[in-house]
């Protein structure tokens, strides 16, 4: 049956649409994608380049899944000066609150636990999908935007993908704004 609780908890996950990536903004850039476009661009990413042998529909659903907390917390950087175990602590608690009406929320709640502690191969690569979205994001501001620099970006990028497809893909974009 569907709820008042439930709809207010699907209502609040949209607000993704409308909260601003805060790194973007911060390093001067206008007109920035959403935290929900991001989450998009994460889930295209791992569904282009899974590798064989992992589970699918685990790594789409924490692709998706991956940044829900933000609903309600925004978008922390490290610019806002707030630790890891508190962002942690922020985004379970967001987490927590967003799925309670939701059939299912303990596995929803476990695979976002999953994605945070990076411990798993599907986390793992969802991790580096992640940074792989934020490097070919930044590679797109630099071709409309001449003032933006993407090297930032890009080498924290580089600095935690092991994997040698995205590297190359990062690594293209870094040469040539291409």
């Amino acid at each position: 049956m569907i709820s008042l609780e439930l709809r207010k908890a699907l209502l609040d996950a949209l607000k993704l649409k409308e909260i601003s990536r805060a790194g973007w903004i911060n390093s001067g850039l206008k007109n920035v994608e959403s935290v929900a476009a991001h989450s998009w661009g994460v889930s295209y990413l791992a569904l282009i380049l899974m590798p064989e042998g992992l589970d699918k529909e685990k790594i789409l659903s924490m692709a998706i899944f991956h940044d829900l907390g933000e609903a309600i917390i925004g978008d922390i950087t490290p610019d806002d000066e707030v630790t890891k175990q508190e962002k942690y602590d922020l985004e379970l608690n967001a987490i927590e609150e967003l799925t309670k009406p939701i059939n299912g929320r303990e596995k929803l709640i476990n695979l976002w636990y999953e994605y945070e502690k990076n411990i798993t191969s599907e986390a793992k690569f969802v991790k580096a999908c992640d940074k792989l979205d934020m490097a070919l994001q930044a590679t797109l501001y630099s071709l409309n935007e001449d003032s933006f620099n993407p090297k930032e970006f890009i080498d924290s990028a580089l600095s935690k993908i092991d994997d040698e497809c995205m590297r190359l893909l990062i690594d293209s974009t870094a040469n040539g704004k291409n």
